[in-house]
């Protein structure tokens, strides 16, 4: 069933269309990424590595509608390392597929490193996705090759870079061990566990140096030790290598390891929540037990461009708000909302 050796491999795999659905398309000519160099673009697209500004995505069937994200908007700072959570349908996974290239928006602007996304060419958002992002997948079906073993699985991007057989060999193995799986690199898929599977796959997703690494629920199917194990490992490589991560969950327990909870909810982000400087500081020093008992991050709500602002069911419910109007007082400096 799997090839008996590297050599076979590469004759049988490789050198064939094997690897080119992934990491290339058909016929596939390079083009040049669409920079951003009109003058007057808002400061916030230069500083930032994503600048979500009033994205709109409809999708649409013969006969109905559906509005996934309603005027979303977004920036992430480069380097930072993100958890976006809400609800199934609240609009997530449409994001993080429009962030790495996969589905373009509707309306609005999406720049990532200074690219306009939704200007790009086809051509343009293939180099764009080769180069810029890197993926991980909650289904290790979508992220590794079951018939490579964990080091082929690594190279297999890295033939797209004319790179020699030994320095493939030596970054994925580097790879490999940064993420502490290198004792597996001769395993395949079948032979590990889903959380080595997951390990792999973020060597995988990281070997072609990408500027973002974008993760669907990468917990999703693991135990709650795997979890936190994984977790720590985003965290590692966010430190080490200083790249920008964005995670899609519905795992709460990553809010006590990341910089930023974004909480998105029908399809426009809702709250945010900041980590404390003094838990960031305390942090590796913590337990799995200790983290749930502190106080971690502050929560803020999010006004959008127009000064508006979304209130959860939640808060609606606890105020004991059930209608579509409300009084807005400002008492002392605060500002009072109640029925």
């Amino acid at each position: 069933m799997y090839p008996e050796n590297n050599n076979e491999m590469n004759n049988e795999y490789v050198n064939n269309e094997a690897v080119a659905p992934v990491y290339a398309e058909e016929n596939y000519v390079a083009d040049e990424v669409t920079e951003v160099t009109e003058e007057g673009a808002p400061e916030a697209e230069k500083d930032n590595i994503l600048v979500c500004d009033g994205l709109v995505k409809i999708y649409k069937t013969d006969d109905v509608e559906v509005l996934a994200l309603q005027g979303l908007e977004l920036e992430i700072e480069r380097g930072e390392l993100v958890a976006i959570i809400g609800k199934s349908g609240s609009g997530k996974s449409t994001l993080l597929n429009m962030i790495g290239g996969l589905e373009k928006p509707t309306a609005g602007r999406l720049y990532v490193d200074g690219n306009d996304l939704f200007a790009m060419s086809e051509k343009g958002l293939v180099e764009y996705r080769r180069k810029s992002v890197g993926f991980v997948w909650q289904n290790s079906g979508q992220n590794l090759f079951p018939y490579f073993t964990a080091l082929q699985n690594v190279e297999a991007p890295l033939y797209f870079d004319h790179m020699s057989q030994k320095e493939r060999r030596a970054k994925a193995m580097g790879l490999l061990k940064m993420i502490g799986i290198d004792h597996r690199a001769n395993s395949y898929p079948a032979q590990m566990s889903g959380g080595e599977q997951q390990r792999v796959a973020i060597a995988v997703a990281l070997a072609h140096d990408p500027k973002i690494l974008l993760a669907d629920e990468p917990t999703g199917a693991v135990d709650s030790k795997t979890s936190n194990m994984i977790q720590d490992i985003f965290r590692k490589i966010n430190e080490e290598i200083g790249i920008t991560i964005i995670i899609v969950t519905h795992d709460l327990s990553l809010a006590n390891k990341v910089s930023r909870v974004i909480m998105i909810s029908d399809g426009k982000i809702s709250t945010e929540k900041i980590m404390k400087e003094k838990y960031r500081q305390q942090l590796d020093n913590m337990t799995t037990e200790s983290l749930a008992a502190v106080e971690s991050h502050e929560e803020y709500s999010i006004l959008d461009k127009a000064r508006r602002v979304q209130l959860s069911q939640d808060a609606l419910e606890m105020a004991g708000i059930d209608s579509n109007k409300v009084r807005v007082e400002v008492k002392d400096g605060k500002i009072i909302i109640s029925k």
